[in-house]
């Protein structure tokens, strides 16, 4: 089982060490409820990198040999392969030195746990040569985003870019992280086609942005005496079409902003990788951006048909499992905010379902089905 992070999200001076069991695949005996191993993929979390999506539970063949083997991906933007019979890592796994911070009392960890298979299935960096341009979006977009980051002074120094401590009466030097606290890889999770052997898993690219200061509210119950800053910037603009409509709020990173990949599981190598969702407003050419927003993941049929909401432009899509070739997509009335099912009706017939809620009109909810041909 997966176990989320520590409280406070972003302050864990009260909490120095590690803080095992947190941010870690627990497996126990389901017969007795004796621990038989751990593995933690955050050291004393710091990002609100929980790991709310269960693993997928798959068989794989490596150097000749089966091993059952546990996939779990997070927010970090990491997929962990494990031996789910000892927890050990199937391509491994290494210890690299990781920023410090400076937050008075904070204890950090010298080093983070990285995959060596497969690589980031999110952006874990960013410089500001990845900020949009006028060929990404549109110029006035394009010039908001660089205005956002000279007046930010976003700082960025890798993965695991910490919080800087922001005394009073002093510059606020404001971190950017990637991924932020919405993922990589959120609630939705990964789903298996154990015949391909692949796991397909869709990721996020958004930050997170802000600074630590004094709590002001430090010695009422349940505070601490250093918190995030509220209200902290997201790293968007607005950007408008041709004609002077809003687009909406669309973010400064260089597309796509979110990503559906396939990873074959027998090498650790991602198969394909493929934008997910369009940004309608956009001129065409641009609109394959991906659009991030709706927490849901996918799931995978022995067809070989991978089915997939979890976009915020209202689309339910159908991809080929082996390819990642889009072969279906139907627009809702609402964003499609959750795995689809599939199940055999009693005409006999095959259905795929999904709920959708948010971003519509009406009562903002909808299940909806398809029949398959």
């Amino acid at each position: 089982m997966p176990m989320g992070g520590p409280a406070a999200n972003y302050y864990g001076g009260d909490r120095k060490g590690k803080d095992l069991y947190a941010n870690s695949i627990v497996a126990l005996d389901a017969n007795t409820g004796k621990l038989k191993w751990y593995f933690q993929t955050v050291h004393h979390e710091l990002w609100d990198y929980d790991l709310p999506p269960d693993p997928v539970l798959i068989d794989i063949m490596k150097d000749g040999k089966k091993i059952p083997a546990l996939v779990q991906t997070g927010k970090s933007g990491y997929m962990f392969i494990l031996d789910r019979v000892t927890g050990k890592p199937v391509f491994g796994v290494e210890e690299r030195p990781v920023p410090q911070g400076n937050v008075p009392g904070e204890w950090y960890s010298p080093t983070q746990p990285f995959p060596l298979k497969p690589p980031p299935l999110a952006r874990v960096t960013v410089k500001k040569e990845d900020i949009v341009t006028a060929e990404d979006t549109t110029p006035d977009h394009a010039k908001a985003c660089q205005d956002a980051w000279a007046k930010h002074g976003f700082q960025d120094s890798g993965p695991f870019t910490p919080w800087a401590f922001q005394a009073e009466g002093t510059p606020v030097h404001e971190a950017i992280s990637f991924p932020g606290p919405t993922g990589g890889t959120n609630w939705g999770g990964a789903a298996a086609d154990t015949s391909l052997g692949y796991v397909f898993v869709n990721s996020q690219d958004s930050p997170g942005t802000g600074w630590i200061r004094k709590d002001p509210d430090f010695g009422k119950e349940g505070h601490l005496p250093y918190d995030k800053a509220p209200g902290y910037f997201s790293f968007t603009a607005p950007a408008k079409d041709a004609n002077g409509n809003m687009i909406g709020q669309l973010p400064c990173i260089k597309p796509p902003w979110e990503r559906l990949f396939a990873v074959n599981v027998n090498t650790g190598d991602i198969a394909w990788q493929v934008p997910l969702g369009v940004t309608e407003g956009l001129p065409p050419g641009k609109q394959n951006t991906g659009r991030a927003g709706a927490f849901a993941g996918p799931i995978a049929t022995a067809g070989g048909v991978v089915f997939i909401g979890a976009t915020s432009d209202n689309r339910f899509r159908a991809f080929d499992s082996r390819t990642g070739k889009e072969v279906w997509t139907v627009k809702l009335d609402y964003n499609a905010t959750a795995i689809p099912i599939t199940y055999q009706g009693r005409d006999g017939k095959q259905y795929v379902a999904i709920v959708s809620a948010g971003g519509g009109r009406g009562n903002g909810q909808a299940l909806v089905a398809f029949a398959l041909p």
